[in-house]
């Protein structure tokens, strides 16, 4: 099982969930959510396989959200017109996204990961 983070070095929540990652001895592949953007069909297909409502995936306290004014636009906004807005800009997209190429999670949770996993891992120390 391949694991891929998307994620941004520099967030606080990312470096949380590597850790998490890290601890547990899983090793993941990382991408770089501003260097190597997410496509319109990568987004579409994480958004596909997680279950989750689109607007999930967008970075709501990042500041280029707030710049587009996206809080009043989402609404009445079509999947495709959000799959182009996530697709245009990495910080518009929320992090980290965790995935197996089947599952996905948006953002860090404890619980989460470890729901994801089966079961806590043994922590390596």
């Amino acid at each position: 099982m391949t694991l891929t983070l998307y994620w941004y070095p520099k967030c606080g929540t990312c470096r949380k969930a590597k850790k998490w990652l890290d601890d547990h001895g899983i090793e993941v592949q990382t991408v770089h959510l501003v260097d190597e953007p997410l496509t319109k069909e990568q987004l579409a297909d994480l958004h596909r396989k997680s279950g989750l409502p689109l607007k999930t995936f967008f970075n709501t306290s990042g500041l280029k959200y707030r710049e587009l004014g996206l809080k009043d636009k989402l609404d009445g906004a079509s999947e495709d017109e959000m799959l182009n807005w996530l697709a245009s800009d990495g910080m518009l997209v929320k992090r980290p996204i965790l995935t197996d190429g089947e599952r996905v999670i948006v953002g860090f949770r404890e619980s989460a990961y470890e729901s994801f996993f089966g079961q806590a891992p043994a922590v390596n120390r």
